[in-house]
């Protein structure tokens, strides 16, 4: 599936990734590949994502934190989500 992750200033992250792991108002939660489609908004917490391969800008780089090769994680303050169609946005601040 695809993943977006899209700031005021820039977008922080576009790629494959296998799965990701959000901080909803009501708890942590997790989308698979194929997942039904959401909308949800995002407390402040963290964003971990899993992909086979991650290539980030410049100005993005500095704001992941790697856990393992294959796993990112991205602190945020609040957003927003939407999967639709196999395509995770994430809008950040």
């Amino acid at each position: 599936m695809i993943l977006e992750i899209v700031s005021p200033e820039a977008k922080l992250f576009s790629g494959e990734v296998t799965s990701v792991t959000l901080p909803g108002v009501d708890g942590s939660f997790q989308i698979l590949n194929h997942h039904a489609p959401i909308v949800s908004i995002l407390e402040k917490g963290t964003i971990k994502i899993a992909a086979p391969s991650f290539n980030f800008t410049k100005e993005a780089a500095d704001k992941f934190k790697k856990v393992n090769d294959q796993t990112y994680t991205l602190e945020i303050k609040s957003g927003t989500i939407e999967m639709k169609d196999n395509k995770i946005i994430v809008l950040v601040d």
